[in-house]
């Protein structure tokens, strides 16, 4: 056997053997180790956008409150009609038991004037009466605009309300209907007062 052949065979094969341990392993960043670290790491949660206290309004009822909006900026439908809401179920109550107390400052002095005037008539009767809602009413929100320097919102209400109606010496009777109407109130723009009140009653369609 030729011997300087054998030495080089075996340093051939110790050199391609250190040049597999290098060439052979994965050098640098591969594609998989990206995907591994990224499945390995928590996607951070998008944080939520605050949201808008005064929900988008659509092309109508930004329309109906435009003439408003232009003197004042700070006018709030959503909040309005919340308000709005709330004092037509006080008022609804408060005319059926004849809370004159409650009325008067939710009221012009002319609407006051008219329920004044049935709750005089109902009470020389003698009768009692005592409204409820079954259901929370619905309220659209149909215009706001100004008149001279009154602002001016004419809300469209849906409600469904139970009666209890006890006349002088009868028996109670109950009764179920619903009402469609359209509230219009007012307030004095610029006035430190910032309270709506009640300026006119009118029916409306179902």
């Amino acid at each position: 056997m030729n011997l300087p052949l054998v030495i080089f065979a075996v340093i051939a094969l110790f050199v391609l053997f250190q040049l597999y341990n290098v060439l052979g392993k994965k050098v640098g960043r591969q594609p998989e180790d990206n995907a591994r670290a990224a499945a390995a790491t928590p996607v951070a949660a998008t944080p939520p956008e605050t949201a808008s206290r005064t929900p988008a309004l659509d092309a109508v009822t930004a329309a109906a409150i435009s003439g408003l909006k232009a003197r004042d900026p700070a006018f709030d439908p959503s909040r309005f009609l919340e308000g709005a809401r709330q004092a037509h179920e006080s008022i609804v109550r408060a005319y059926a038991a004849g809370e004159r107390e409650t009325l008067k400052p939710l009221l012009t002095s002319r609407v006051m004037e008219s329920f004044e005037a049935g709750i005089s008539a109902r009470e020389a009767r003698g009768d009692v009466e005592q409204s409820e809602f079954i259901h929370p009413p619905r309220a659209d929100l149909e215009l706001a605009t100004v008149e001279g320097d009154r602002a001016v919102a004419r809300v469209r209400f849906l409600a469904e309300l139970r009666n209890r109606l006890t006349p002088a010496g009868g028996e109670e009777r109950v009764e179920e209907r619903r009402t469609a109407e359209q509230w219009t109130f007012e307030r004095l723009l610029g006035a430190n007062d910032p309270n709506w009140v009640l300026a006119r009653v009118e029916p409306a369609s179902a």
